[in-house]
């Protein structure tokens, strides 16, 4: 016999109450499965290192000329590590949403008096932690490697806007996909695209070098812009085009969250009364 259902409480006082609990077990979560974390945040830095120390005397004398070596390399793919950083922590939240899905906890939260939509919710939250800390890592090393920007606060803090606002588009599209995994391993492979994605953009080389059909696709997908806006915050890239690639960054980022919150509501309800 299935156990009862309780009415959910929909109010706003109690989503955000049930969602700061929902935080608190994903933390924990994460505090006991550290390598998990440890290894999602050790991914960009791997690239970082090995994009720098082998190949950054020889991409960054293409990208500056002669007087170009590893630190104008490290300036140009900065920008993007930390976009990848980003998409690493996303995937392990869709790995923490299909665990839930599959283990039966959702049933159990079924039974209690609590907002629906705060499991979803603690796990977007949780994922904005982790990847506040995983970032400050990426940029502290990026920093001991040679790294410099003179940014002002203002830039700064566009940065830190623009990093929000990707890390809760892809956040909530590994939900969705999470919700849409059958199983955990197959959440662990599904949001893969997101850490190829940025070398099939302007993440590593400029896509002026690419040929035509690869240009056109790395010009117009959403990392694009993302990188670029990042690039000309930090002052690390042509700013001519800044308030254009900011603009469509933004959207890129408003469309994706929308659409991903309706796929994972949807989701959600379809998995939990089932």
């Amino acid at each position: 016999m299935s156990a009862p259902v309780i009415p959910i409480a929909t109010d706003r006082p109690m989503l955000v109450a049930d969602t700061a609990t929902m935080l608190r077990r994903r933390v924990r979560h994460l505090r006991r499965y550290l390598s998990l974390t440890i290894m999602l945040i050790a991914q960009p830095i791997v690239f970082l290192l090995l994009f720098v120390f082998v190949f950054g005397a020889t991409m960054g004398a293409g990208l500056a000329g002669p007087g170009g070596g590893r630190d104008a390399y490290l300036a140009f793919i900065t920008p993007a590590v930390l976009l990848m950083t980003v998409a690493s922590v996303a995937l392990g939240t869709a790995i923490g949403v299909a665990t839930d899905m599959t283990e039966g906890i959702v049933a159990r939260f079924r039974t209690m008096a609590i907002a629906r939509s705060s499991v979803l919710t603690g796990h977007v939250a949780g994922a904005f932690v982790q990847t506040a800390a995983g970032l400050a890592v990426v940029l502290g090393v990026a920093l001991l490697l040679g790294f410099r920007s003179d940014a002002g606060p203002l830039a700064w803090l566009g940065v830190a806007g623009m990093l929000a606002l990707l890390t809760l588009a892809l956040t909530w599209l590994t939900v969705a996909l999470g919700l849409a995994a059958g199983s955990v391993e197959t959440a662990s492979n599904t949001p893969m695209f997101l850490v190829l994605l940025p070398f099939l953009g302007s993440g590593f080389v400029p896509v002026e070098s690419m040929p035509a059909g690869l240009r056109w696709f790395a010009e117009y997908q959403p990392f694009t812009p993302v990188i670029d806006t990042l690039r000309g915050l930090l002052g690390v890239g042509d700013t001519a085009g800044l308030g254009t690639d900011a603009a469509l960054a933004v959207g890129w980022c408003v469309v994706v969250t929308a659409a991903c919150v309706l796929w994972s509501r949807r989701l959600y309800e379809s998995r939990s009364s089932s």
